[in-house]
């Protein structure tokens, strides 16, 4: 399962690079108000951040099939290879899919409530489709069991899309769906750090070392030398 940054963050997403093996950072509209500058600012200092080699997700805010194009288009220009363009999964932005792959430009449904929704982001040319698990639970369904729905619904018809699991509130429904298999998540700084924040492994972190220091008068087995 590829693992996404959910932030715009500018120094969480330096250190979770740094630290984690993190494939790439996604954003909206939302994400980037909260860094109240230029998005194009943002997404360009992101970009350089995580290089050209990681993915980086940026949204199409138009609501027009017109604005969606233009949109995408900016978004490619601004910040090149590795990027995907996220579209809303409705009737507008099933039509910008359609059209945005025949130009070759990678993208993702987002706002999935339902399974329909993906499936016919799927069918429509989508790479990945976005399910929000913690908003789906929210208004009274299965968030963990949508997004598994969803999984299924691509394996059985063999369509060449991709779950980004996103809107989690623990690492626990990470991990279910890891096990499951699902494609990729998307978490918030919190919940990355949250995934080995661990009161048991620091202690065992450090009854080692204090161990290694009562036999040697060392920390590090590099200072025996």
């Amino acid at each position: 399962m590829k693992l996404f940054i959910d932030d715009a963050n500018l120094e969480a997403i330096r250190e979770l690079i740094e630290y984690y093996p993190i494939d790439g950072v996604t954003t909206n509209p939302s994400i980037l108000a909260k860094a109240g500058r230029d998005p194009r600012e943002t997404l360009k200092m992101i970009r350089d951040i995580i290089g050209d080699e990681r993915i980086i997700f940026a949204q199409a805010v138009a609501l027009t099939y017109e604005g969606m194009l233009e949109d995408a288009h900016m978004i490619m220009d601004l910040l090149g290879r590795n990027t995907v363009v996220k579209i809303p999964s409705t009737p507008t932005g099933f039509k910008a899919m359609m059209a945005l792959k025949k130009e070759g430009i990678t993208t993702c449904g987002t706002v999935v409530y339902t399974p329909m929704q993906a499936y016919l982001a799927a069918k429509a040319g989508a790479s990945y489709v976005a399910p929000y698990v913690n908003r789906i639970d929210n208004m009274g369904y299965n968030g963990i069991g949508v997004v598994k729905q969803i999984q299924d619904i691509l394996e059985n018809n063999d369509m060449d899309c991709e779950v980004l699991a996103a809107s989690f509130k623990n690492s626990q429904q990470v991990l279910e769906l890891a096990e499951y298999g699902i494609g990729s998540a998307t978490c918030g700084s919190d919940v990355i750090r949250a995934f080995v924040k661990n009161a048991a492994i620091d202690g065992a972190v450090q009854d080692f070392v204090d161990d290694f220091e009562k036999l040697t008068g060392k920390t590090s087995m590099s200072d025996l030398d």
